[in-house]
């Protein structure tokens, strides 16, 4: 027999309540996930700190402003000193890529963000689309409640906080999520 309740003259089947129930938990992770990783934003601001997340900044400015020819082949002289480096052969370029996409993404929407802005608090947006990944793995593994708790628990573990918090502009950032897709979409031995 299924159940059915009123809210506001709307009948909802117990299976829409639990459909609701479960977006509005991983909904709530996705949330917590991005907000705990802005304090470092609202207690001091908006900084990229650290000298690999700035170096990773200042090749994703000029991949924006240059272009991906130009990035590949730029000589820094900047790094490396007095030898410099080429970049374009000696970096893992996904980071800058996804970045620099997002950049000219937003204001092809007519969204103008500087592209420090994107570099800052790209890898708590990343941390959130990580929840609702783990979240789908975890349920094609076993069920949607130990889903839900992935989820919630990946929200909020010590050791994924420390390598996607804002301003902290490094590799690790998307990786964890490139992983996760990886491990369900692409390796079927899982």
């Amino acid at each position: 027999m299924v159940t059915l309740i009123k809210t506001r003259g709307l009948r909802m089947s117990a299976q829409k309540q639990e459909t609701l129930l479960k977006l509005t938990v991983l909904s709530l992770a996705a949330i917590l996930s991005f907000a705990t990783r802005l304090f470092s934003v609202l207690r001091f601001e908006s900084v990229i700190h650290e000298f690999d997340p700035y170096f990773n900044y200042r090749t994703t400015k000029y991949l924006a402003e240059n272009g991906f020819y130009s990035f590949h082949n730029w000589f820094d002289d900047r790094v490396w000193y007095p030898l410099g480096r080429i970049i374009g052969g000696t970096i893992y370029p996904g980071l800058m890529i996804t970045s620099a996409a997002l950049y000219h993404l937003s204001w092809l929407l007519n969204i103008t963000l500087d592209i420090r802005t994107i570099c800052v608090f790209l890898a708590p947006l990343f941390s959130s689309l990580t929840t609702i990944i783990t979240y789908l793995l975890t349920k094609e593994l076993k069920d949607s409640a130990s889903g839900l708790f992935a989820a919630a628990m990946i929200a909020i573990v010590p050791g994924y906080i420390s390598r996607s918090v804002a301003g902290s502009y490094d590799n690790e950032g998307i990786a964890i999520f490139l992983y996760v897709i990886y491990i369900l979409y692409v390796d079927q031995s899982c």
